[in-house]
């Protein structure tokens, strides 16, 4: 009984760290929609709304951290449930990164609003490439609750896809710099915020590669789509 007692309650933490990590991803993702919004429109309330969202994502990182460290050293947990707690730290990690990009796109946007700076530059094309991080992060997190490997490889491609975009983005703004030298600034604040949505896609790949982990043991990182395609099958 005392067994089954303990094995309980170590359930009943690991189905509220795993809620609460899901109440993470979903302010992030409010976060990323918000980034979107305010590029889109030039809205600097939905810049504020990105900033209260940030407080809100540390504390939980910090609670989460805490309670995980606290659980590994009373329970002592051993295979998967450690692998299951190791790869909610690091996602975690993640989590509150892709928060820093997005707060980081909203102070960025907020400076172009502020400077009333006239805008003939491809703002949508950002707009595009925002949207497809917003689903790719969807997808991994959705993996990542029901611990699902069936869709990692499309997650992992859709990150080839985003940094595909970037690249090409990053050629656009060049032509449009030698074009017309002034427009130099204002391609340099689009180009970061290029490279934070980029940065986005590459912390939700993270993501996926740490379900592979949690749910089959191995460590994909720094590994080939192709080889990770390998790795589940």
């Amino acid at each position: 009984m005392p067994d089954q007692h303990s094995s309980s309650q170590f359930d009943a933490e690991l189905k509220s760290i795993s809620a609460r990590i899901m109440e993470m991803g979903g302010l992030v993702e409010s976060q990323i929609k918000y980034a979107i919004e305010a590029l889109s429109h030039f809205d600097a309330h939905a810049v504020e709304l990105i900033a209260r969202l940030e407080d809100r994502v540390n504390a939980l990182e910090v609670d989460i951290d805490a309670d995980l460290s606290t659980i590994i050293a009373t329970r002592q947990p051993t295979a998967k449930d450690l692998r299951m707690l190791l790869s909610i730290s690091k996602a975690t990690s993640n989590l509150e990164r892709i928060g820093d990009e997005s707060n980081k796109m909203g102070r960025m946007i907020k400076t172009l609003i502020d400077s009333s700076t006239p805008l003939n530059l491809p703002i949508m094309d950002l707009k595009y490439s925002g949207e497809l991080a917003a689903a790719q992060l969807r997808r991994a997190l959705d993996a990542f609750a029901r611990h699902d490997v069936s869709n990692v490889v499309d997650i992992l491609r859709q990150d080839d896809v985003i940094d595909r975009e970037f690249e090409g983005y990053v050629r656009k703004l060049v032509t449009y710099m030698m074009e017309d030298p002034r427009k130099i600034s204002l391609s340099m604040e689009l180009l970061f915020l290029a490279k934070s949505i980029e940065r986005i896609g590459d912390h939700s790949k993270n993501l996926a590669e740490l379900i592979v982990f949690m749910v089959k043991g191995k460590d994909v990182r720094h590994t080939s789509v192709e080889q990770v395609q390998s790795a589940l099958q």
